[in-house]
């Protein structure tokens, strides 16, 4: 009788050492680990029966110990631009999201890594829902496996003589992954370096370490942690020029004020040999995107790498704030370059569906931390 499903390993959680070192404890060697790798990373296939080159009576192993199971889908949303948004099923009563973005050029796939957030960040629909736990390595990685299996399947089956979405005619496959979807990514530092491995391996989905980009709001102790184990794009959460500001509007600002998130972000770079930090300001009207803050945020950037990238505010229900007219995101976005700042402006996409940046709000139904405000000093960190 084979081991109840519920039992077996997911291989979609194991980096190469880890998924060596299963096969071996089923007997095989570490070779194996390479092909099944390349079954389910490059050939899109979880299904061991189909994996030939591998030994019968291994597979039979593999078959009662493992299985390759990604997120459980529970809506689909697709956007009048070509976006598309996945809600994904963490349990019987908690999901969270993941959303694709197709341009000319690329394919930007947005994840997840926790269901719901802690940190409270006042402008974001996700902070808003509370947080209930952290997503494993599995289901983070399972997210993109998941994407780049359904983007194939919806190629393969849209009718060549039907003409494409607006946005949808470019890019179909994920060619850039971002770690900006619901959750703080480096308060999940245990099971997001494993993915963030498995993302950049020659074995894995082999993207390059410039095409996976994670963003934190500004946990510096695990930027400099970051710094010691992987080499991906980072981005920052700033949104404000000054502690005062950035406290109301971040509240981890708090405990790490700008003082120290600076020189984690040059600190970073130094040990990655990276090109720049990115910089995310959410433009908040009559709050943060006055040319005086523009020339502040200035200020704290000119002579170091770095690139600001300006979000126009997205509405969610509830919100006390609205998005800046688009002069005055011109305006904010000339002071910065006259400076010498490298400047640029998101363009939303998927507003229609709750899919723009700030948007995601999935489903937490428990949460063990509803609001971080005051109590910043005790949020909850994953070694």
């Amino acid at each position: 009788m084979s081991t109840p499903a519920t039992e077996r390993t997911n291989l979609l959680g194991l980096s190469r050492p880890a998924l060596e070192s299963f096969v071996a404890q089923l007997g095989s060697r570490p070779f194996r680990a390479r092909q099944l790798m390349n079954w389910i990373y490059k050939r899109g296939t979880g299904e061991f029966a189909a994996m030939s080159d591998l030994a019968r009576d291994f597979r039979a192993r593999l078959a009662a110990h493992a299985e390759v199971r990604p997120p459980e889908i529970v809506r689909v949303q697709r956007s009048a631009d070509g976006t598309v948004k996945w809600l994904l099923r963490a349990d019987a009563s908690q999901a969270f999201e993941m959303v694709f973005i197709p341009e000319p050029d690329r394919g930007t796939l947005c994840i997840s890594s926790q269901v719901g957030c802690a940190l409270d960040c006042s402008f974001c629909a996700t902070a808003q829902q509370g947080f209930n736990r952290n997503l494993t390595t599995a289901e983070i990685v399972g997210q993109v496996w998941l994407a780049a299996l359904e983007l194939a399947r919806g190629a393969a089956s849209a009718d060549p003589a039907a003409p494409a979405p607006a946005a949808a005619a470019g890019e179909r496959r994920v060619t850039n992954v971002v770690l900006m979807g619901m959750g703080e990514p480096l308060a999940n530092f245990r099971n997001v370096v494993p993915a963030l491995e498995i993302l950049l391996d020659d074995f894995g989905f082999d993207l390059s370490r410039r095409r996976v980009t994670l963003s934190t709001s500004g946990l510096v102790p695990q930027i400099y942690r970051l710094a010691e184990v992987s080499n991906v794009a980072l981005a920052v959460s700033l949104h404000a020029p000054d502690d005062a500001l950035r406290n109301e509007l971040v509240p981890i600002n708090r405990k790490h004020p700008i003082g120290e998130l600076l020189p984690a972000c040059w600190h970073y770079l130094d040990e990655q040999n990276g090109r720049s930090v990115t910089f995310e300001y959410v433009m908040l009207d009559g709050v943060n995107d006055s040319p005086a803050q523009a020339r502040a945020v200035a200020r704290l950037l000119k002579g170091h790498p770095a690139k600001v990238n300006l979000i126009p505010f997205n509405p969610f229900p509830g919100t006390r704030y609205t998005r800046s007219p688009a002069p005055v995101i011109q305006r904010f976005r000339d002071e910065l370059l006259q400076r010498g700042v490298l400047a640029t402006v998101r363009r939303t996409r998927g507003e229609d569906i709750d899919a723009a940046c700030g948007q995601l709000a999935g489903r937490v139904i428990d949460r063990t931390t509803v609001r971080l405000g005051n109590k910043v000093i005790g949020v909850a960190v994953q070694p």
